[in-house]
């Protein structure tokens, strides 16, 4: 194939910005042959620009949402950023003595790995007052990962000890090396498509929601009209999550700061 030129490249900062609001910075420009070089193979296409114009041909609408998920970049493991879920813990604990149900949006779950670390800390807190967890991405490709719940071991090392001998099933001979999420949570935690720079699915209102390490691929416009449309799912008094190099100040009135990355709705 040939080499993508700099015309074919903001020909496809364009349409990820298009379809998901993501900024693609030049410097990109190694990641996207590497990931979109494989559709130029599978059908047989000898330049990135065939490509494109297959995408806006509209004849194949499932190679639209094929390249927005290899154009997104997934990168996540188990507990990211633990002070979070150390305060998670303590809401849903006062939420289990209010006798309230509880729910939780990881807005932009990735394969899973968030979802599932809230339903552990969840799973211990909450005993019988109800829960849930929804986990929602852009690329389906993700979300199918994240319903299998299978995951390299590798990603667990910041599983607390007790919560991988009860909620991880170690895998054996062809599995080896992998963790499978125990069947108790995967049955509580919901994975669904979506693309949070346009109409949100219907999934209810949350009391937590954690839209962590995102933003940075957002320009200004897209981080408020982004920002703007998660935080109107959330509870009033529910808390909004964010990534620790990330803020939301300029960016929203809907939220106010009550700690570093963490934010909450008035009542």
């Amino acid at each position: 194939m040939n080499p993508i030129t700099d015309a074919e490249l903001a020909q496809f900062q364009r349409f990820i910005f298009d379809e998901a609001g993501i900024s693609l910075s030049a410097a990109k420009k190694a990641l996207v042959m590497g990931r979109l070089g494989k559709r130029l193979t599978h059908h047989h296409l000898e330049s990135f620009g065939d490509y494109f114009r297959l995408l806006e041909s509209g004849q194949h609408p499932d190679e639209v949402q094929t390249a927005v998920d290899l154009l997104t970049t997934n990168e996540t493991y188990f507990f990211r950023e633990i002070k979070h879920f150390d305060f998670l813990r303590e809401q849903a604990l006062a939420a289990r003595q209010r006798g309230q149900a509880f729910r939780v949006w990881s807005a932009a779950s990735s394969s899973g790995e968030e979802a599932y670390s809230i339903s552990m800390v969840l799973a211990e807190t909450m005993g019988s007052t109800p829960w849930e967890v929804v986990g929602t991405d852009i690329s389906t490709r993700m979300v199918q990962d994240a319903r299998r719940a299978l995951y390299p071991m590798e990603r667990a090392r910041h599983v607390p000890e007790d919560f991988l001998r009860k909620y991880c099933r170690k895998g054996i001979e062809q599995y080896a090396g992998k963790l499978l999420i125990d069947r108790s949570l995967r049955n509580r935690v919901r994975f669904v498509h979506a693309n949070l720079n346009a109409p949100l699915p219907e999934i209810g209102r949350f009391d937590f929601i954690f839209l962590r390490n995102v933003m940075i691929y957002f320009n200004n416009e897209t981080k408020q009209q982004v920002v703007n449309r998660v935080a109107s799912l959330l509870k009033p008094d529910g808390y909004f999550l964010v990534g620790h190099s990330e803020s939301l100040n300029d960016v929203t009135q809907a939220v106010r700061s009550v700690a570093p990355a963490i934010y909450r709705k008035a009542a």
